[in-house]
């Protein structure tokens, strides 16, 4: 039998190796393109919610045709951890070959491929809906998903002011400043969230509520909304009527959406009854995407096991290519 190695790969490693940069939004993108074709193998997420913790957890995967690895990412969410100097996020992906089934690399990122893939798929979204002119991006919320999501749309809509919204508004003003010194833009803490909404052309929706936030009545000519914060059935950031107002509403999944997404709650409140366009339908050119500036558009972003396997495949090329990790012999 030929002698074989695991790479082991840590967080630190992969911050060096793996920057969020076009290359990154691509790999994802072809990763939902591969969603609208044949041969997906993407089973349901499994999903613990843990109240008697505060906590989470996620486990999703997926087999795509064409690429050389499919991924397995276990993320729990603790959030009391902070209470005992631990951080709420962490968690793994482990990669194996798509011929052999053999485990080829264990990526110890404590999330951070998973915050990488979800920024990337909020630019894929921005690149097939938002206007080709974006002069002030909006963001409701102040955590990683916050900053990343915005660095990660200005590389497809380079803008130049960004408005931040957050219930704390320490943390808002704190966020808008590390996005103004990372980007050089112009960014502010704003008090009202329909602020945001009013004067942004594109938003990004990365909180954890469970009670929508986003209203209905806050839509405007010439918005891309990208929520991404409902990836449990229990999450609600948009209100169901703006789901309905919309021009053009896209998921990543339908099937994830209608469970732990925005369609949830809209299909709940007795709308959305039709299945929406996907998004991966949109990059290969089988649906329309934005075709008017004036256009109102929604992307529901539930968070894919297809985005892990592309993340995953094109961290390892970038890991070995930098010589980082360490292989282990097995």
């Amino acid at each position: 039998m030929p002698e074989r190695a695991v790479r082991i790969v840590t967080e630190a490693e992969l911050r060096g190796a793996v920057p969020l940069d076009l290359a990154a939004i691509d790999v994802v993108e072809h990763a939902f393109a591969a969603l609208a074709g044949d041969g997906v193998v993407m089973p349901p997420v499994m999903s613990m919610d843990l109240p008697l913790v505060n906590g989470e957890v996620d486990v999703k995967t997926a087999y795509l045709p064409g690429f050389d690895g499919f991924a397995i990412k276990v993320s729990p969410g603790f959030f009391d951890n902070p209470k005992l100097g631990l951080p709420s996020l962490n968690g793994l992906m482990i990669l194996f070959s798509a011929r052999t089934a053999l485990v080829e690399t264990v990526f110890l990122d404590n999330g951070y491929l998973t915050d990488l893939r979800t920024a990337a798929a909020g630019a894929v979204a921005a690149r097939h809906l938002a206007p080709e002119t974006v002069q002030t991006a909006g963001v409701l919320g102040t955590g990683v998903q916050a900053r990343m999501q915005i660095a990660a749309a200005h590389l497809v809509r380079p803008f130049e002011r960004v408005l931040v919204w957050g219930r704390h508004r320490g943390r808002a003003e704190a966020c808008a400043a590390e996005i103004a010194e990372t980007l050089g833009v112009v960014a502010r803490a704003v008090a009202d969230p329909a602020e945001v909404v009013r004067d942004s052309q594109l938003v990004v929706t990365t909180t954890p509520a469970r009670q929508p936030i986003l209203q209905a009545d806050w839509l405007h000519p010439g918005l891309h909304i990208t929520a991404m914060g409902s990836d449990q059935s229990e999450k609600n950031e948009l209100a169901p009527e703006a789901l309905a107002a919309a021009d053009l509403y896209v998921c990543d999944r339908v099937t994830q959406c209608a469970t732990m997404g925005e369609l949830r709650a809209a299909r709940a409140a007795g709308l959305m009854a039709a299945d929406p366009v996907e998004l991966g339908q949109i990059v290969t050119g089988a649906a329309q995407g934005r075709t008017d500036a004036q256009q109102i558009t929604i992307c529901d972003l539930t968070g894919t096991g297809a985005q892990d396997t592309a993340i995953a495949t094109h961290a390892r090329a970038l890991a070995e290519a930098a010589g980082a990790g360490q292989a282990i012999p097995v």
